[in-house]
């Protein structure tokens, strides 16, 4: 269960059980179907490109997709339908804020 004050929820390709999830571009998938909710809603052409709300990324080797807790707010059938994508992939599922990379140390 994801809490309501959540920063970013992170959907890792990796099962509960540890097994990674394939297919290996499931989160280019996933943040496909999720490119029309954005802040705004659908225009010309926002297919794309994926929506500030879902986006994929790799973090520490594993294939993630990011969701911002906005879409809950804009688009909660959508929000629904990634958590339940989540739910019913027996994914990993953490809440976590992404922090822009640290400078590096000057020298």
């Amino acid at each position: 269960m994801v809490s309501n004050s959540a920063k970013e929820v992170f959907i890792q390709g990796l099962t509960c059980d540890g097994k990674t999830f394939r297919p290996s571009d499931w989160a280019e998938r996933l943040a496909g179907v999720m490119s029309a909710f954005r802040p705004g809603g659908a225009r010309p052409g926002s297919h794309l490109s994926y929506s500030p709300w879902c986006i994929p990324t790799t973090v520490h080797g594993v294939k993630c997709v990011i969701v911002h807790p906005d879409l809950r707010v804009h688009e909660p059938m959508a929000w629904d339908f990634v958590m339940n994508f989540a739910r019913d992939n027996n994914l990993q599922v953490a809440e976590a804020c992404l922090l822009p990379d640290a400078a590096a140390p000057k020298g």
